[in-house]
């Protein structure tokens, strides 16, 4: 069974670089546009992982994020918040809002394809 994972980020080229990259990485990709989207996509497929941008119209990332962590049946899904917001303060929010990992745009995809694969190898999150 292919492992689930879905990238969410409303800037367009982004969306396909990194659907590209994750379908070539083996797994099978669904793509949000937006946060909202997002949602609908995570209790629809239930993926293992969501790649979450922060800056998105509807919902942003952390509020993804947040909503995601108090809901029982997805709370189990991998976080890594992917976005240009960089700051200490922003990456501490992160964290805190539930993402298992953050990485800052712009980024290597090898650094990134690894990070992934080290999340979904990684012990479950506890429901």
């Amino acid at each position: 069974m292919t492992t689930k994972v879905l990238v969410v980020d409303d800037e367009p080229n982004i969306l396909i670089s990194l659907e590209y990259l994750m379908k070539r990485e083996g797994y099978e990709v669904h793509v949000a546009r937006d946060g909202l989207q997002a949602l609908e996509v995570l209790r629809r497929e239930r993926p293992a992982l969501v790649l979450l941008d922060v800056m998105m119209p509807g919902k942003n990332g952390f509020e993804v994020c947040q909503e995601l962590r108090g809901d029982e049946a997805l709370r189990g899904t991998r976080v890594l918040m992917l976005t240009a917001k960089g700051r200490d303060t922003d990456v501490a929010k992160g964290l805190a809002m539930g993402a298992d990992a953050y990485v800052t745009k712009p980024f290597s995809t090898a650094e990134l394809a690894q990070q992934v694969r080290a999340l979904l190898q990684a012990p479950a999150r506890e429901a």
